[in-house]
């Protein structure tokens, strides 16, 4: 302790002398401060915060008061200055793995959604809650829940996550410049040649991004909307997705048809559907990985065929291997001409669809994507109805 004593003070010495500046002096105590701790290490438990304690009392016992305060007062500063400049106790990465663990209820179901191992998340929850000196998970039962703590934080951190995702976002669309692809999916009720004719127009301006057209039917547009695998869709509303921009286009009845001789009698506008239940039903396959659970017109009971668009659809009916409903502008000329038949009626009613084009809400969009978003707006919505009168 002796040497500390002497480096003391010689400092205060220097400081007197004014040979050393305020903020010289004030380093060089934390230096002796820091030796102090080391000479004292037979004491249990020395640690800084004990050396820079003794280290002011040893000072206001030999009467440098304002020295003593002003040392004291730099070193807390310096303290908190440490504290407000540490990083946080735990990771982003932690909290994804907690709010997956929360939504999906099992380790094993959070590391397939994070495309991470099982031991990783686990791993990554228990340092989690190691540094928060929080148990926030129960994991005594058959499900993993979350304890009343970690209901508290895991919503507090749900909406931090949404935040960064959207701002990730917001940086990727400033940074964005223009797209050298942009991908479409026609839905299965969309009339091609007028929105084929549309996109040729629009695409007649920006040579240099490509269009990358796909189809998909049923449920299949939705599903690549969610994955991020297209940029737009055009298919029927879906009035329950609020996370989708949807702006109408147009109305599109679906008719049900069937071609003459295909009935053994005459249909009337009072046919029931039971009188159909014994005949092939012919209905759309639902393109996605996920199929939906809705049942478009199906009869229950009744033989099925399945085709995988409209127009095959139509052939299929127009040679009497099943019935079905089309699109009205896909039959307009048929049922005109005798071709098809159409059952509309008290008991076959069809149904009204409203066509739209759909984007994500949550997700960023390029230039090209929102140039054909507003063309769409301004344009393809002003005359949709004689649009689909002059291709029927």
């Amino acid at each position: 302790m002796a040497m500390v004593s002497d480096r003391f003070y010689s400092m205060i010495d220097y400081s007197i002398s004014g040979s050393h500046t305020p903020t010289e002096v004030a380093m060089a105590f934390v230096r002796i401060q820091h030796d102090w701790v080391g000479d004292a290490a037979s004491v249990a438990d020395a640690d800084v915060g004990r050396g820079a304690h003794a280290a002011f009392l040893w000072m206001v016992d030999n009467r440098w008061i304002a020295l003593a305060r002003g040392y004291k007062n730099y070193y807390n500063g310096m303290v908190s200055v440490q504290k407000s400049n540490s990083p946080a106790s735990f990771k982003l990465h932690e909290l994804r793995c907690l709010d997956a663990v929360a939504r999906f209820g099992s380790f094993q179901s959070a590391a397939d959604a994070l495309h991470r191992s099982h031991p990783s998340v686990f791993a990554s929850v228990a340092r989690l809650e190691a540094n928060l000196g929080l148990k926030l998970l129960d994991r005594s039962g058959y499900r993993v829940e979350l304890t009343d703590a970690g209901r508290a934080f895991h919503a507090r951190a749900a909406v931090s996550l949404r935040d960064l995702d959207h701002l990730d976002a917001f940086g990727r669309q400033l940074a964005s410049g223009e797209e050298a692809i942009l991908r479409v999916v026609l839905g299965d009720l969309c009339p091609r040649p007028m929105i084929l004719g549309a996109l040729s127009k629009f695409f007649a301006g920006h040579p240099r991004t490509r269009l990358h057209l796909d189809y998909e039917a049923v449920t299949g547009p939705f599903e690549r909307l969610d994955e991020g695998t297209t940029d737009l869709i055009i298919h029927r509303v879906d009035a329950s997705r609020y996370d989708f921009e949807q702006m109408e286009i147009c109305k599109v009845q679906l008719v049900p048809v069937v071609a003459p001789g295909f009935l053994s009698f005459a249909p009337t506008p009072e046919t029931r559907h039971d009188a159909l239940r014994s005949l092939t039903q012919c209905v759309i396959r639902d393109t996605a990985r996920q199929p939906g659970t809705e049942n478009h017109f199906l009869i229950e009971g009744a033989p099925q065929c399945s085709a995988p668009d409209m127009a095959m659809k139509k052939e299929l009916i127009l040679n009497r291997l099943a019935w079905g409903h089309l699109p009205d502008f896909m039959v307009e000329q048929e049922v005109r001409s005798g071709t098809l038949l159409n059952l509309q009626g008290r008991h076959l009613p069809g149904r009204r669809e409203t066509l739209a084009v759909m984007r994500h809400r949550n997700k960023p969009h390029g230039p090209v994507a929102e140039a054909l978003w507003r063309w769409i707006r301004d344009q393809l919505r002003s005359e949709p109805q004689r649009a689909l009168e002059d291709e029927a």
